[in-house]
């Protein structure tokens, strides 16, 4: 999922300036370039989904348009700031998986 968000906010602004239909400014369009590749790599995992929730919130409300594809990148970076970012990532080589163990109820 961390894969296919940071590519989904890679190839994201830069489609829209192929199409040149994007009215956003350069800056943002970096930055969520930028945020793509933080997810992608698993660096900065649940500071670079709420930026990245954040963005594609702003971008659904200041595009006309279809917005589905801000929608999904939205949600999925929140997803990936809530879950964290998974065994394969620079975040848990440098600070350590984190894992939840439950224990079942003695009765």
């Amino acid at each position: 999922m961390r894969v296919i968000a940071g590519l989904g906010l890679i190839c994201h602004p830069v489609l829209a300036q192929r199409g040149g239909t994007s009215i956003k400014p350069v800056i943002v369009e970096l930055f969520e370039i930028a945020l793509g590749l933080f997810l992608f790599v698993g660096l900065w995992t649940p500071i670079a989904g709420v930026l990245a929730a954040a963005i594609e919130l702003w971008e659904m409300f200041s595009r006309p348009g279809d917005f589905y594809v801000t929608i999904l990148l939205g949600s999925m970076g929140l997803a990936l700031a809530l879950i964290g970012p998974g065994a394969f990532s620079v975040d848990a080589r440098r600070f350590g998986w984190k894992r939840i163990d439950i224990r079942d109820r003695k009765p």
